[in-house]
């Protein structure tokens, strides 16, 4: 299991305008002065649990281990949904118990996860509009300073979760969805080469076409200069999933699509 470092990286829907993010890192560096704080993104959309696992999964790992990663996109903030603080094989995280954690979970089946219950690892006289500040930060820095785990709560084995889309066959079509759209306005997909590759042995095509709302796209290019400005095309982006791209454009304003928007390999 992994040691604490001094490394806390914050993911939030609280943008920059107001002082909720200064308020977290105040409160860390108030109970660990040593800690070195980094930015995830505050800019994710209000509310959006799905978009912040997403951002989650696709940075966590290129961390030194014992990072401890904080999450908070908290549209439950104050009922009875659990604070949660989990330990996998490298790395820490703490998060609402509201799915935000389902896409980590589902990579790490053995991750011990605890809830926040120890009123020693939070601020005095917490309110109930803020845990990120209140709990989720004060939390994160006594783990830094090697407050033992099992002392912040008991193991829980029920997390909620949401839904992970995944790819299923329809007749000789493959089809996914969008699962994210970036600031580019790129349309990322849970299809994979291994979803491409799977197609070609049934099918026989070597060169898959991607039909997503009335649009066909035919196969892949390796960047985003070689796509086109008027027109969609896709590529491997480098995460590993299947991008619909317009080239120094957004697609996604071009097709007028989001997330849940299904893609079709043929």
């Amino acid at each position: 299991m992994p040691h604490p470092l001094g490394l806390i990286t914050l993911l939030t829907d609280f943008g920059d305008r107001d002082s909720f993010v200064a308020s977290m890192k105040g409160v860390i560096l108030t109970i660990n002065p040593h800690s070195t704080l980094v930015d995830l993104s505050h800019q994710l959309p209000p509310h959006s649990v799905e978009d912040a696992a997403y951002l989650l999964k696709s940075c966590y790992r290129y961390f030194p281990e014992g990072t401890v990663h904080v999450a908070v996109v908290d549209p439950g903030v104050g009922t009875a949904r659990r604070p949660l603080i989990a330990q996998s094989e490298r790395y820490f995280f703490l998060a609402p118990d509201n799915g935000l954690l389902t896409l980590i979970l589902a990579e790490d089946r053995e991750m011990e996860v605890r809830e926040i219950e120890n009123a020693d690892y939070r601020l005095p006289s917490p309110g109930h509009t803020f845990d990120g500040r209140d709990l989720f930060a004060p939390a994160a820095a006594w783990l830094t300073k090697q407050q033992p785990f099992a002392s912040f709560g008991r193991l829980i084995d029920d997390c909620k979760t949401f839904t992970i889309a995944k790819p299923k066959w329809e007749a000789m079509a493959l089809v996914g969805e969008i699962v994210h759209v970036d600031r580019f306005g790129n349309l990322i997909s849970n299809l994979t080469p291994q979803h491409m590759e799977e197609l070609r042995e049934i099918t026989k095509r070597p060169n898959p076409l991607i039909r997503i709302a009335g649009h066909t796209i035919d196969g892949l290019v390796g960047s985003y200069h070689e796509g086109d400005a008027r027109v969609p095309r896709a590529l491997i982006n480098s995460n590993g999933q299947l991008e619909i791209f317009l080239r120094e454009g957004s697609a996604a304003s071009l097709l007028q699509l989001g997330t849940r928007e299904a893609v079709r390999l043929v």
